[in-house]
Parts: C-alpha cells; structure tokens; sequence
C-alpha cells in the first residue's frame, strides 16, 4: 500500500540539530505539495514547513531561521534540516502529501537536556 514513512527522530539537547526523512511511495510526489507538521503532547497539529513541487518553501514563525526543508523527487523523499533546537520543538512530526491526501505515522522528537 502506498505510504508515507518518517524517520530520524531521537532525544537531542538543546542547540543540537537533526535531519528527518519522509520516504513515499505515493503516486505523483514530484507534483505534490509537501508538507511537516508536528503535534506536542496535549496540543493541536500545526503546520511546520510546506515546500512545492516547484520548491517553494513556507515555514512556521517559530522555525523560520533554524529550520530547512528540502525534498528529492528522484528519491521520492522530503527532509526537515533542523538545527538549533529548544525544548518547544518537543512533538512528533509528521509528514503529509498532498496528491493521495496521505499522512505518515510520525517520528518523536524530543529535545532535552
């Protein structure tokens, strides 16, 4: 079944960085509108970062400056560079494709020290 899979998620400390991966396998990626969200414990699902097929990106006011997303179409896969992490980017992320309406299952981040 098509889908979406998030991977790279982990515990860093503050001021550390880490790189996620959204591999699909959703027909007409490289058309699609992509998309990070995130979802702290207790609280709503937010928009992070959107970038499209084109590669124009938007970002969260919260994240503009440390975060970066970046996607490869010929790998069918989306990525979200972040760096300089503060413990209220705690959440897990999720990546979602516009053409199919597909959500992935989620990576945890946790940034403590």
């Amino acid at each position: 079944q098509a889908r979406l899979v998030e991977s790279g998620g982990g515990l860093v400390q503050p001021g550390g960085s880490l790189r996620l991966s959204c591999a699909s396998t959703v027909s007409n990626f490289e058309n699609s509108l992509m998309m990070w969200f995130r979802q702290p414990p207790g609280k709503q699902r937010t928009l992070v970062a959107s970038i499209t097929g084109y590669g124009d990106t938007n970002y969260a006011d919260s994240v503009k400056g440390r975060f970066t997303i970046a996607r490869d179409n010929h790998k069918s896969t989306m990525y979200l560079q972040m760096n300089n992490l503060k413990p209220e980017d705690t959440a897990v992320y999720y990546c979602y494709q516009s053409s199919g309406d597909r959500w992935g299952r989620g990576t945890q981040v946790t940034v403590s020290s």
